[in-house]
């Protein structure tokens, strides 16, 4: 009896193995690897395209010829439109409510030279990728170096607004883009000192 006991529980040991390891050895690989890439920290390129395709610049890129606004990045109030400059039209210049610093009374955010990025730079709908390839092509981005691209990313006010976006109508803060300014400006800076390399995806 004990001999059939001892049998029964080695089987039962036996299949619990089997059943738990992987039939192919390499998905053990793939899982790993797989589990290896979550753990990685974020690359410079990472770090700065988890601002630059978040709705606190995306809204100031769209791709039509409104502005986008909220945190759910709708069309902006009163129907304003672009304009010939990207500052608006007539009666309806962004300066007209966007003032050099945010209105906590009437919850209009404000930053110098507020506007829309020209057209040719709209980020809205594209990918990091592109949104870096776009950025760096002087054919469209102002005709901007490398240097200049990057002073542009970490020394605008209206681009670091984005960590000072203060609050709505609502009396709501924003939010904030999820990288520190800090973080991200040395990530800009350390991804164009390593020759601004855009990866496949």
């Amino acid at each position: 009896m004990k001999i059939v006991l001892s049998s029964l529980s080695a089987l039962i040991v036996f299949s619990l193995v089997s059943f738990n390891s992987p039939s192919n050895p390499q998905s053990l690989n793939s899982e790993a690897t797989s589990l290896e890439k979550e753990n990685q920290s974020p690359t410079p390129f990472d770090k700065m395209m988890m601002v630059l395709t978040h709705k606190r610049c995306v809204n100031c890129h769209p791709a039509g010829n409104q502005p986008l606004q909220g945190e759910d990045s709708h069309i902006h109030n009163f129907d304003v439109q672009r304009g010939a400059d990207n500052h608006g039209v007539a009666a309806l210049r962004c300066e007209s409510c966007h003032q050099p610093e945010n209105n906590d009374l009437s919850g209009v955010p404000g930053a110098p030279e507020w506007s829309l990025a020209p057209l040719s730079m709209a980020w809205e709908g594209l990918t990091r990728v592109q949104i870096a390839k776009s950025i760096l092509d002087k054919s469209i981005n102002g005709g901007r170096n490398l240097e200049q691209v990057v002073e542009h990313l970490t020394e605008h006010e209206l681009v670091l607004w984005a960590w000072e976006p203060g609050i709505d109508a609502a009396g709501k803060s924003r939010e904030l883009p999820p990288v520190p300014k800090d973080e991200y400006i040395a990530a800009v800076k350390e991804w164009a000192a390593q020759g601004a390399n855009i990866p496949e995806h």
